[in-house]
């Protein structure tokens, strides 16, 4: 009978594969990368197989590594929800990674609504554009805006909601300018951005406009914080109905054009082995019942 390698040096040789660098893995899993470099050597002489080779400054899988890698991220992920079912997955924090925008404006106030779906269970919903690495128990799930997530084998995907998209003003703000009722206006107009002008790009291709000139205006990195600027009467942000729903019913925000353009949707992400756990299900009823599109019509 083989003797299995080090449980620390599979952990440590996972995070190297992963991160593409020792000093990382080193700094992820708390040692020194001379540390991880040891793990290394003691499990290629364990395996007696190559399982790294060089690359510039940096270390590459070799293609027996790239195979032993993927076979122990998957032996990972079976650990862990073998830890969760024995701890008893449905009384357990779910860490929950979702978009600043959505949490603020969508699901803290609809938290009271979890114990509809689970009186044991709690989620720690962290703000952030960052996407977790879900394999390695960074986090339990995330909530994502995306059409076509990037999946492998070992992660699973479903819409909750797939919102219009359509420019947003205070009424003040419309009130000094000239009526913007065409696309042709509405790209000369002060604009609010995200990161970069690319949603909106992005949309006025989706909305119809032939072509999409040089665009200018503020750029505000967040979605919500573009918004809020909107109602501050700065400028036209670009909203989803789910994010600005309390703002069009108060009209604080109004309208400008019209559209039912549908650019991406909200989606859940998590590890396919999880999948059925009980506090995951809980989590994606809820999900689905806190995104829901209420308004009539839309």
């Amino acid at each position: 009978m083989s003797t299995l390698p080090s449980l620390t040096a599979m952990k440590a040789f996972e995070a190297v594969g992963r991160t593409g660098s020792v000093r990382s893995a080193g700094d992820e899993i708390g040692v020194s990368h001379t540390v991880v470099s040891r793990h290394l050597r003691h499990l290629q002489e364990s395996l007696g197989v190559a399982l790294f080779q060089p690359e510039g400054r940096g270390i590459i899988l070799t293609p027996a590594g790239r195979i032993y890698h993927a076979e122990i991220v998957k032996a990972f992920s079976l650990l862990r929800a073998a830890t969760t079912e024995i701890r008893g997955s449905s009384s357990r924090h779910l860490e929950v990674w979702c978009m600043p925008g959505i949490i603020s404006r969508r699901l803290l106030p609809q938290l009271p609504q979890l114990n509809k779906h689970s009186m044991r269970l709690a989620i720690n919903l962290r703000p952030t554009l960052a996407l977790p690495r879900l394999e390695t128990g960074e986090a339990d799930a995330s909530i994502m805006y995306s059409d076509r997530p990037e999946l492998d084998g070992l992660l699973r995907a479903e819409s909750l909601a797939r919102p219009r998209v359509f420019p947003v003003a205070s009424p003040a703000f419309l009130a000094r300018h000239t009526k913007i009722d065409t696309l042709e206006k509405l790209v000369v107009a002060p604009l609010l951005h995200e990161e970069t002008t690319a949603y909106w790009t992005a949309w006025l291709i989706e909305a119809g406009i032939g072509r999409v000139p040089l665009l200018g205006g503020q750029r505000l990195w967040h979605s919500h914080v573009a918004i809020e600027a909107a109602r501050l009467g700065q400028g036209i942000a670009l909203a989803n109905e789910l994010l600005v729903e309390e703002e069009i019913s108060s009209g604080s925000l109004v309208e400008v054009i019209s559209s039912e353009t549908r650019m991406s949707s909200y989606q859940i992400v998590s590890l396919a082995s999880r999948w059925e756990e009980p506090s995951l299900r809980a989590l994606r009823s809820w999900l689905h019942d806190a995104l829901a599109i209420r308004k009539s019509g839309a």
